[in-house]
């Protein structure tokens, strides 16, 4: 039997594999790069629902169908918040994923956005993560300065600004209309639904609420997605779980 590899913590434990530097060499904005090329958002919804890819939150919906549920028709702007809050006691998995690996979580945002038409980004980190704090302000703002954030990326009609936003240390902040409340500065109290989030959400927009081990899958998957043959049967086994064992 051969030993396990991890999938999403591939950089735990590497000398700086929070740079920009160290993510690239393994890989990583190249699927991006691709995708920006030659593939229109549909074909990274598709990439995704393909995968089996199922929110990492808890509730397990499929990802590529949430995000289908987006008007189709509708002007902008379209907003996507990223779940970093993971407030529950005792919980701390995504710390690792945003402190030895950020620039993962930011290609994963970046091609979610492409995907739903995104043009802004929030990720709502949890007030006990300072670290995570540093860590992912500095991938943003190396990514702005490779061209991968702000207007026109990579030569594109694509533009996209990520905005990180540190909670108040909020349980109710981990329930996606709760989070939506507390960015818009009012106190977190959770929505009723529907509306759900897809129609109206932040600013009474559209908008994608994911969670942030979710985008880390993305950005994974937009990797194999040139190298394998996705299929329903296999993609949950060879990305998806591997990606759980923290």
């Amino acid at each position: 039997m051969q030993p396990f590899k991890p999938v999403i913590l591939e950089a735990v434990g590497v000398p700086d594999g929070h740079t920009i530097a160290s993510y690239r060499s393994r890989g990583g904005y190249a699927p991006l790069e691709a995708t920006l090329a030659g593939k229109q958002p549909l074909d990274v919804i598709e990439m995704v629902k393909a995968s089996g890819l199922r929110g990492r939150g808890g509730a397990g919906f499929p990802t590529g169908l949430k995000w289908t549920f987006l008007p189709k028709d509708h002007p902008g702007p379209i907003y996507l918040c990223v779940n970093a809050d993971e407030s529950e006691p005792g919980t701390f998995n995504n710390r690792i994923l945003m402190e030895d690996d950020p620039h993962q979580v930011i290609e994963g945002i970046i091609l979610s956005s492409y995907a739903t038409r995104a043009t802004t980004a929030y990720i709502y980190l949890r007030y006990e993560y300072p670290q995570s704090w540093h860590r992912l302000q500095g991938a943003i703002d190396e990514a702005y300065a490779a061209g991968y954030l702000g207007k026109n990326i990579r030569g594109t009609n694509f533009s996209l600004d990520i905005y990180l936003h540190r909670g108040a240390a909020a349980y109710i902040c981990g329930e996606e209309t709760g989070l939506i409340e507390s960015l818009e500065g009012k106190r977190a109290w959770p929505r009723i639904k529907p509306p759900f989030p897809a129609i109206e959400g932040l600013f009474r927009k559209p908008t994608v609420v994911n969670n942030i081990e979710t985008m880390a899958c993305v950005a994974q998957i937009a990797r194999r997605a040139a190298s394998m043959q996705l299929s329903r049967s296999s993609a949950p086994i060879s990305i998806s779980c591997p990606s759980t064992m923290t």
